[in-house]
């Protein structure tokens, strides 16, 4: 199956740049581009790909805004912000807006092109040197108080999640069923006031349960 993928940058050279990884691997396709949040949101609606990388630093239209106009029109697309900066306020914003995850631009191709296909797969992609800084930076519930009315199996799916497991992996970890597993996703999402997958991630390693579980 070929993930399709929108690119939302300003720099021409990064776009280019971007394409050139993307369209070299066989199950990945770029689809379109866009230089601003304007036609990015233009395009995603056009188009609708799998996922949309989005610069969060974009003149006019932020990629914070066209990211929570995208998922805000009923937009199937998943959203991977892209950013050069390790703590850049506005990664924050984007994940509160929605995204399913954060990557930064010094990453590798090969780390680019894994985290397109996570996303696409429905998992949190979180950059893995600033993911601490990042969750203690973000504003949730006070992490330990929150988990502590989930049930043990709610505990076990929030772990996965935070590991960044599908709810198809982790159905077979946990020898449930793929719709039981999404149902306790949305159950656990909606107990601790959470918008999605990422958040969950995040609150999962501020209550220090991806230290403290096997």
């Amino acid at each position: 199956m070929t993930v399709t993928v929108l690119i939302a940058d300003d720099q021409d050279m990064v776009r280019a740049a971007l394409r050139a990884i993307l369209d070299r691997r066989p199950d990945l396709e770029v689809v379109g581009e866009a230089a601003d949040g304007e036609r990015a949101v233009a395009l995603a609606a056009e188009l609708r790909p799998d996922v949309v990388l989005m610069d969060v630093r974009m003149p006019g239209l932020t990629g914070v805004e066209a990211t929570r106009r995208i998922l805000g029109a009923a937009v199937p697309s998943k959203i991977l912000v892209l950013t050069t900066f390790d703590l850049d306020e506005y990664v924050q914003s984007a994940l509160r807006a929605g995204a399913s995850g954060f990557l930064l631009k010094n990453a590798s191709p090969e780390q680019l092109c894994d985290a397109v296909r996570a996303v696409a797969a429905g998992n949190a992609v979180l950059a893995p040197a600033v993911t601490r800084r990042i969750a203690e930076a973000f504003q949730a519930p006070p992490a330990k108080a929150a988990v502590d009315g989930l049930t043990a199996r709610e505990l076990e799916v929030l772990v996965l999640v935070g590991r960044g497991l599908s709810n198809a992996r982790i159905a077979r970890t946990l020898d449930l069923s793929e719709s039981g597993v999404k149902s306790r996703v949305n159950r656990i999402l909606t107990r601790l006031g959470l918008e999605n997958r990422v958040q969950a991630a995040l609150l999962a390693r501020e209550a220090g349960l991806l230290d403290e579980l096997p």
